[in-house]
């Protein structure tokens, strides 16, 4: 492979191209046209896009996550640890301490009378695989910007450790306005509709169509290629037959990542329990490390909320969009007399085996350093 300098497997039957070329030095033109394959936007790529741009793709692992995946979870990893480290103040170890005061209690399964579960079907192997979910409790939106700020760090995890939602996504829900059981499921653009927030109820479909026109007016008016808000996100479904779902017992969808949540299901003011997702077509561990890292947050901003006096917000402050906001509380101010109640969601396959439990007795420990976790 090393001395290829040209290929020509034009016009066969391959249904996927091998990472191994990616590790070809030699390698300036290849025909890869008129193959049928699997990966829908590497089609497109190789029936317009240079051969360097092609073995790019391919060498950042494409749909397929090929053999560079293990070298892209290993950045992934160390770019995590770096944000935990950053948001705790590294070296510091007084404030270390006093953030550490931050309780989260774990109700187990065993100890709920009606606990929430999830039921996976097969069809979102090939498309988004990996869920995690968990109930969480006694979160204080009412006063201020509460609810602002929780919104901006939402915002602000889905740019740095879910890397621009390409490693993972997350979803909040306001718990009352859901029915158990939930499905995680797959269906066809023209079949999902979903009411996404701040939009009335439309087809998958019609909506991507709507998001790409009102994309390509940003750039006209901006004069410019990038584009802000669920126009960001676009290029994510690039080639999928199928669009992962999380349905309620109603038949309601209430998430499509990793595009958008339902307005049925909106946070507002008022909102007390959570139902919190992190889904992810790269791995069940990044989908931990995001939980563990938004629980963390979402402790911090309630400790911040209630230990800071506040007038009440704006009643349509659910609907206001969120910039930049500093939602890192002080770290030297006293532990919040109640701890957040963090109840277990079990993930089960179709025939009620256990797929992932989570919090589990190990989750949770990428931040054991800045919070007390009663178990």
């Amino acid at each position: 492979l090393s001395l290829f300098q040209s290929l020509d497997v034009a016009n066969n039957q391959l249904r996927e191209l091998p990472a191994a070329l990616a590790d070809c030095p030699r390698l300036k033109e290849a025909n890869f046209r008129g193959n049928q394959l699997k990966d829908k936007r590497l089609e497109k790529m190789v029936n317009g896009c240079q051969t360097k741009a092609i073995l790019e793709y391919l060498r950042a692992g494409g749909r397929g996550k090929g053999k560079a995946e293990s070298s892209r979870e290993e950045a992934r990893k160390k770019k995590r640890e770096k944000q935990q480290k950053k948001d705790g103040g590294e070296g510091e170890q007084d404030e270390l301490e006093e953030a550490s005061k931050l309780l989260v209690k774990v109700l187990h399964v065993s100890e709920n009378p009606a606990p929430l579960v999830v039921r996976v079907s097969p069809g979102v192997k090939d498309v988004r695989p990996f869920i995690v979910c968990c109930v969480l409790k006694g979160v204080n939106l009412k006063p201020g910007n509460a609810l602002k700020r929780f919104l901006s760090a939402q915002t602000k995890l889905h740019e740095d450790i879910c890397e621009k939602r390409t490693a993972a996504t997350i979803a909040t829900h306001d718990l009352q306005l859901i029915k158990g059981p939930l499905v995680f499921g797959v269906q066809p653009p023209d079949e999902l509709k979903i009411m996404p927030l701040g939009r009335k109820e439309i087809k998958a479909k019609d909506l991507l169509r709507q998001l790409q026109s009102e994309a390509e007016e940003q750039r006209k008016q901006k004069k410019r290629q990038n584009v802000s808000g669920l126009h960001k996100y676009l290029q994510l479904l690039d080639g999928k037959d199928n669009y992962p779902c999380l349905v309620d017992a109603e038949g309601i969808v209430i998430s499509f990542p990793p595009i958008t949540n339902s307005e049925k299901t909106k946070i507002r003011k008022d909102t007390r329990d959570l139902f919190l997702e992190v889904t992810s077509d790269t791995s069940l561990q990044i989908c931990k490390d995001v939980m563990d890292t938004l629980i963390l947050k979402i402790a911090e901003l309630n400790r911040f909320t209630l230990e800071n006096k506040e007038g009440s917000g704006s009643d349509n402050e659910s609907d206001a969009p969120c910039g930049p906001v500093n939602f890192n509380p002080g770290q030297n101010e006293p532990p919040m007399n109640f701890p957040l109640v963090v109840e277990q969601v079990r993930v089960v396959d179709t025939d009620g085996n256990l797929k992932v439990l989570y919090p589990s007795k190990t989750d949770l420990s990428t931040v054991s350093s800045l919070l007390t976790v009663i178990r």
